[in-house]
């Protein structure tokens, strides 16, 4: 990369640099009775369509003029950031640059397989489909969705059956499905290696927002090593809000373009690491994808490690979080509804439920889950997690009273 210095001898007088493409590097004296030095690398293209316009005022704040010096160090450097020396910046963790996407496929690719049922009589493969998987360990374990492997004609099947994976590089291999979990579509395949097997880190969706960017890698419609891009929609898409029944549970949503077989395949940041499993898109849209959050997901693994499936605490509450604005139009509609400024409410109470035998009432609002305040019902969870058979104190905000109720919990049935 070719340097080269001008002195520009004209007094009250700013330099303005126009370049066809890339970016340029200007320092200048900021003494305005002296002359201005302006320092400048571009790429040997484009020095002869460098273009030098001299203007007496400056209507654009490019650049502020001042008395401090800037470093050799930076002045050396040419628009790609590397140093004369040849020295190349290191990249952070988290930062975005040209090959972020190819970096993070090339860490996770590896990793990631295919997962097929063996195919039934007249090659069809009655309840089980085809999707992707990620080796999370050496030891051959693999994350997928429950729905690519688990026989859905019936809920309490079986899950202990027989899979095919397929890796990248080729390696074909007999798993078999160790766990599922058909609430969160989360399931656990084994297959034993004889040579090493790749892996992929799992991280953190805690911290994700919306606009980040992620990867999905899967196999759609039988095509390995496929490669999509988007960005974090939500956070935290309620399954309410997809009009899915059954237990309360939380996605990613993401618009990254997701098919058939892509399901169960890893969404990725552009460190390379596993913040998602993606489970199903809406058909009637595009850019509309959603994902497990890899948090729940360790959760989950957690629950397969300890009992061998996931223990889910049920009391028989339909609960609601509570906000300013909903409690404002609360009070505006009901004159005696609770003083409170958070909370969660309790709009209904299952009948036989352990919170009706507990004393729970519509119209309740939780203020205290076993001696904790409590904001939302994501905190009474995580309090509770998989507390069963276990005396549990809730306070309550009813009218004008505060009560303390005591509710037992029962183990969730799969079914619901």
């Amino acid at each position: 990369m070719n340097h080269f210095l001008r002195k520009l001898s004209t007094p009250n007088r700013i330099v303005a640099i126009s370049a066809a493409a890339g970016s340029v590097l200007l320092y200048a004296n900021g003494n305005r009775n002296s002359d201005y030095t302006a320092s400048v690398s571009l790429p040997a293209p484009l020095r002869e369509s460098l273009w030098l316009q001299w203007q007496s005022e400056l209507s654009v704040p490019l650049f502020s003029l001042g008395n401090s010096s800037v470093p050799s160090s930076d002045i050396s450097k040419d628009v790609s950031g590397v140093s004369a020396a040849g020295e190349i910046p290191k990249t952070c963790s988290g930062c975005l640059g040209r090959d972020s996407f190819a970096k993070a496929a090339a860490k996770v690719g590896p990793a990631v397989v295919n997962v097929s049922a063996p195919q039934g009589e007249y090659g069809i493969s009655p309840g089980k489909g085809m999707g992707s998987g990620t080796i999370i360990n050496q030891d051959g374990t693999i994350l997928t969705c429950a729905h690519a492997v688990v026989d859905f004609h019936g809920l309490r099947a079986s899950s202990k059956g027989k899979v095919h994976v397929t890796l990248q590089d080729g390696r074909t291999f007999e798993g078999t499905v160790v766990n599922a979990d058909l609430q969160s579509d989360v399931a656990i395949v084994k297959i034993n290696s004889k040579t090493p097997l790749p892996t992929a880190k799992l991280g953190s969706s805690s911290k994700l927002q919306p606009g980040d960017c992620v990867i999905a890698v899967g196999c759609p419609l039988s095509l390995q090593n496929t490669v999509t891009s988007g960005i974090v929609s939500c956070v935290d898409r309620k399954s309410t809000d997809l009009g899915l029944g059954g237990l309360r549970r939380e996605y990613l949503q993401t618009d990254c373009a997701i098919n058939p077989g892509n399901s169960g395949g890893p969404l990725v940041n552009i460190d390379g690491e596993v913040i998602g499993v993606n489970i199903m898109k809406v058909l009637a849209a595009d850019g509309l994808s959603f994902a497990v959050p890899i948090d729940s997901v360790t959760k989950i693994l957690d629950h397969f490690k300890r009992n061998g499936r996931v223990v889910r605490p049920w009391i028989g509450l339909k609960m609601i979080d509570l906000n300013e604005m909903i409690i404002t139009q609360l009070k505006e509609r009901d004159p005696t509804f609770p003083n409170v400024k958070k909370g969660i409410l309790v709009p209904m109470v299952t009948p036989g439920s352990p919170a009706e035998r507990a004393g729970f009432r519509p119209g309740d609002v939780v203020i205290e889950f076993d001696g904790k305040v409590v904001e939302s019902i994501k905190e009474i969870i995580e309090i509770m997690g998989d507390r069963v058979g276990v005396p549990i104190k809730v306070v309550v905000k009813r009218a004008r009273d505060e009560l303390t109720l005591t509710v037992t919990a029962e183990e969730s049935n799969s079914d619901m």
